[in-house]
């Protein structure tokens, strides 16, 4: 089955309560990240949360990556 949607795939195949409760907002240099806290004592980064597409060009912020907010 292939699916057309904009709706972001995490409102269509709900995630369990257990993966979400890592998950916190932060900000990263004035932008605004989804990211999950690991065991390295890092942010995983999961979304950028921004409405500025210049932010989204940014190789830091990529979703994935890690930062330290130390």
């Amino acid at each position: 089955m292939i699916l057309y949607t904009m709706v972001p795939l995490e409102q269509v195949f709900p995630y369990s309560e257990e993966e979400g409760n890592n998950q916190v907002m932060i900000s990263y240099n004035g932008i605004p990240l989804m990211a999950e806290w690991t065991e390295n004592h890092e942010y995983r980064i999961v979304r950028v949360m921004s409405t500025d597409p210049n932010h989204y060009m940014d190789p830091v912020c990529k979703p994935g990556s890690t930062i330290s907010l130390r």
